[in-house]
């Protein structure tokens, strides 16, 4: 069997068929949410369908889901603190979190601690720090408050944002197989922020703008069908195919590493590293040879630069620069998996008599 192999869903998951059809049943939909007739109250009552659904996957509240156009400006909410606050953000989060890292000088108001759940280049599960008579502790970092990024995990990994102790939340559609442009924050009941976007006052006043309806619709169904499938444990057959790609690799290259491979991680994320062996000369091999892979997060994986995430875990320069994303789904196949690896295994051997 030829054609091309899909293997970045951390990057992207395919749009589920579930989602697709909501997505277009909305596009339909005449009426703006926010207009008291009969088809604004339509249009109204899907989306708090949706909010339901996502609620349900994350393990919220509904009237804590705050609909988004996606994870970046949900983690908008750190900037909208108070100007002296400080945000602490992990060494290894998303570009999202890290851009708004900030101290706030003198006597801060607060400390606020921004970290992911599981990381999208590696796929390492972090370990929560529980909210204790100190606030939050997180290694070197202290906060008052904690939001937690689960873009990642959300329906891959449990989650439930209620025993998180966490403040906030952010999660994206297109992630879990819903449509891209629409995401949420999770906003714990009682945590007043200030509004994402000003204006006319939608969403709980919290992100001005008529609300993306059709994309809404998209997530809730995404929502859904994900939530159903991590309770009946995909997940395990999908960890199961990870694990055969890296024992075939292993067996075919002493000199190859799987970041994170002793700890916690996603099911589905390989973090392939060859030292030495440009990560985006890799991606362009495997493209080349019919499989879609990326060389880190899709934020800055077309940046020729090394992956800041292995670089904060200890990795030099070289080896930073070396390593490819390989993250598969519940459709991914084993013979998918198998060509995969043949095709890395030639292109390494090409990669090592060049070097030699």
């Amino acid at each position: 069997m030829t054609g091309r192999v899909y293997l970045d869903w951390n990057a992207t998951a395919p749009l589920r068929p579930e989602a697709r059809a909501a997505f277009v049943a909305a596009l339909d939909m005449v009426g703006n949410p926010s207009s008291v007739h009969a088809e604004g109250r339509a249009a109204k009552s899907l989306i708090e369908r949706a909010r339901e659904d996502v609620a349900a996957l994350v393990g919220c509240r509904a009237k804590e889901v705050v609909f988004t156009s996606g994870a970046t400006e949900a983690a908008g909410v750190l900037a909208g603190l108070p100007a002296d606050a400080d945000v602490l953000v992990q060494d290894t989060a998303h570009d999202c979190l890290v851009a708004n890292g900030r101290a706030g000088g003198g006597a801060a108001s607060g400390h606020v601690l921004a970290l992911g759940l599981a990381n999208s280049e590696t796929g390492v599960i972090s370990d929560l720090p529980e909210r204790g008579a100190r606030g939050f502790v997180f290694g070197a970092l202290r906060a008052d408050r904690m939001l937690v990024d689960i873009v990642q995990a959300a329906g891959r990994i449990p989650f439930a944002f209620s025993w998180s102790g966490a403040d906030f939340a952010i999660v994206s559609a297109h992630k879990i197989g819903g449509p891209k442009g629409v995401g949420a924050l999770i906003v714990r009941e009682g945590v007043d922020i200030a509004a994402l976007r000003p204006g006319g006052g939608q969403e709980m006043g919290r992100r001005s703008g008529t609300e993306n309806v059709a994309g809404i619709a998209g997530f809730g169904a995404a929502a859904r069908a994900a939530l159903a499938g991590q309770e009946a444990d995909i997940w395990g057959g999908v960890a199961e195919l990870r694990d055969r790609l890296e024992a075939r690799i292993a067996a075919a290259s002493g000199d190859t590493v799987f970041v994170g491979q002793s700890g916690p991680r996603l099911p589905n994320t390989s973090c392939i590293l060859t030292r030495g062996w440009k990560g985006e000369t890799q991606v362009m091999q495997m493209d080349l040879a019919g499989f879609a892979v990326s060389a880190g997060s899709a934020c800055s994986s077309g940046k020729v630069k090394a992956s800041r995430v292995l670089t904060a875990m200890g990795f030099d320069e070289v080896a930073s620069s070396s390593a490819i994303r390989v993250s598969i789904g519940p459709a991914t196949t084993v013979e998918e998996v198998d060509r995969f690896a043949e095709a890395w295994i030639g292109a390494h051997a090409r990669h090592r008599a060049r070097a030699a």
